[in-house]
């Protein structure tokens, strides 16, 4: 089975485990794959619908893994019990489904050693979301497949009490990849630039406008200022603390 390239960097993200589920599972490919190279025993195919859980089901049988991986019919984490799976995948969604899905299964937090997450949408709400809930994002990767980027998260989990404060713009991007100088994320940053260029030139000047259009202006190019910023610090050798005043990710 060759999988995406996205898959692909999602399954490579799984560390060894005795278990794992996958949250969403559609064919089942992930699941199949970690079981079949090693990376974990045992895994659990969750899906809300009947439909995808079936295709699952024809993936597992065709690997011959019908012993090592159940198909589960399951909204999000409700049918999955803590020691169930030391580690849980949830991708190919958007972000706020995402964080509803994690939010529903908060009797799955403190079970979980690893989860992975790669949100299709909202991927800075997702970031905040985390932190505020004493998630934090271990590890980041970047892909950019069939004309779309596309993030990983490898996440843990702290105790609340142990988290610190951070400024909104603090969770736009991700220092791992900003440390790496990671190609994919620099062309990400590079295609944004332009998006936020042409937002800002479209929008005119500032005394051309309403109170309402102004302050998206105004928005737009704190925003390109911001994303030049990151893109200026990935060129040089010391660490991005995310501008004046800001903290770095140090996790």
């Amino acid at each position: 089975m060759r999988l995406s390239d996205r898959l692909e960097t999602v399954v490579s993200m799984v560390r060894p485990a005795e278990s794992a589920a996958d949250i969403g599972t559609d064919h089942g490919h992930v699941p199949v794959e970690l079981v079949r190279r090693g990376t974990i025993k045992r895994a659990l195919a969750m899906d809300v619908r009947k439909g995808p859980l079936s295709r699952a089901e024809e993936s597992v049988a065709m690997a011959g893994l019908e012993n090592r991986i159940e198909t589960r019919l399951s909204d999000g984490l409700e049918k999955l019990s803590p020691g169930e799976a030391e580690a849980v995948v949830i991708a190919g969604m958007g972000g706020e489904l995402m964080i509803h899905i994690l939010e529903q299964g908060r009797h799955m937090w403190d079970s979980v050693g690893q989860w992975i997450l790669s949100p299709q949408s909202e991927i800075p709400k997702m970031r905040k979301w985390l932190w505020d809930n004493g998630f934090p994002v271990e590890k980041e990767e970047m892909v950019f497949e069939d004309g779309k980027f596309y993030t990983i998260l490898s996440v843990g989990r702290k105790r609340e009490d142990d988290r610190e404060e951070r400024p909104e713009r603090f969770f736009y991007y991700s220092q791992y990849l900003i440390d790496a100088k990671d190609p994919v994320f620099l062309k990400y940053l590079k295609e944004e630039e332009e998006k936020l260029c042409s937002l800002a030139e479209s929008l005119g000047p500032l005394g051309a406008h309403s109170e309402r259009a102004a302050a998206k202006k105004r928005e737009a190019e704190e925003d390109l200022r911001y994303n030049r910023e990151v893109q200026n610090e990935m060129q040089l050798d010391h660490k991005y603390t995310g501008g004046a005043g800001a903290p770095s990710y140090g996790l």
